[in-house]
């Protein structure tokens, strides 16, 4: 018996031998491995053997977020995290730091803890800029002015100035490109409050009185980059128009912080808009003020098209 045992386990262990080295070549062959080791040369075949485990451990996991729609969904060793191979005192190792998902996430979690009325449908969740259909010759130059924008900040690691005045009829699209941007900005860790501006308004009423809201308006004021969703359609008080849109486009204005809003007016029908309360009062000289803080940080952009709602 002892003579089979010993070819049994000699067979077993010639196996063991062949699969681990089919393992091996099948790591090595993976590119970001082979990469890994050409920008290592102190790696020896010494090292790979010991760092098998790793070296496996990072090849079956996903490098960036093309197949996750969520962080509860990630299918990484840790949720939300990407690995990237390091060499640590001569041994084969993986570090892992927030995939782009998560960026977003955190980013938006944070501002929705502290303002419930950050505007983000759930069609804009994960929109970004090669989301948005273009189907005009007007639409793709709006696109590749969004894409400027967050080109220059990438390479300049520096905010622009201006943001734009997004303006059209319903459903064209206004709310899913500022939606595209924010996303956009959140991979670069570029923070963006998106609030849609008649429940920021009620909001901020409903704290009066209460410590919330000047913790809330300093966030929207100071935020890096602020987006105001459907501006117009709010019925105004004085206090809302003057105290805090004035107060927050004032700031932002002197500040030279970005600011994005979208409204179903342009400029005049804005103006015109918030010359009126809802008491019925006119002042005709505080929309014009409020009005060149706009002009000032704003650039106008006439979004044109069909109702895309209509095709949901």
């Amino acid at each position: 018996m002892k003579p089979i045992q010993n070819e049994l386990n000699k067979k077993m262990d010639a196996q063991f031998q062949e699969r681990f080295q089919s393992i091996q070549e099948e790591l090595l062959a993976d590119p970001q491995i082979q990469k890994f080791v050409q920008e290592n040369k102190e790696v020896t075949s010494e090292t790979i053997e010991k760092g098998l485990g790793k070296l496996y451990e990072f090849k079956n996991q996903q490098h960036d977020c093309a197949e996750c729609p969520s962080v509860k969904e990630c299918v990484n060793t840790i949720g939300g995290f990407v690995p990237k191979l390091s060499l640590t005192r001569g041994l084969i190792d993986i570090e892992y730091s927030p995939c782009q998902q998560k960026l977003v996430e955190d980013e938006r979690r944070k501002t929705e803890n502290m303002i419930s009325s950050m505007h983000m449908p759930k069609d804009v969740l994960k929109a970004t800029l090669d989301d948005i259909r273009i189907y005009s010759e007007e639409r793709s130059d709006l696109a590749e002015k969004a894409r400027a924008f967050v080109e220059e900040v990438k390479t300049t690691g520096e905010l622009p100035r201006k943001g734009f005045y997004l303006y059209g009829d319903f459903g064209v699209g206004k709310s899913f490109l500022l939606g595209a941007i924010a996303n956009e900005l959140a991979t670069l860790k570029v923070a963006t409050v998106l609030v849609y501006v008649p429940e920021f308004l009620r909001e901020l009423k409903n704290a009066i009185g209460t410590p919330k809201l000047e913790e809330k308006f300093e966030f929207a004021k100071k935020a890096p980059v602020l987006m105001l969703d459907d501006m117009g359609a709010e019925s105004l008080t004085a206090w809302t128009r003057d105290e805090i849109l004035g107060s927050i486009l004032h700031y932002r204005m002197a500040e030279q912080l970005p600011t994005f809003i979208s409204s179903n007016l342009d400029y005049d029908g804005l103006e015109a808009s918030i010359s009126k309360t809802n008491k019925g009062e006119f002042d005709p000289v505080k929309a014009k003020r409020i009005m060149e803080r706009i002009k000032a940080i704003t650039e106008p952009i006439f979004l044109k098209g069909f109702n895309l709602r209509d095709f949901n």
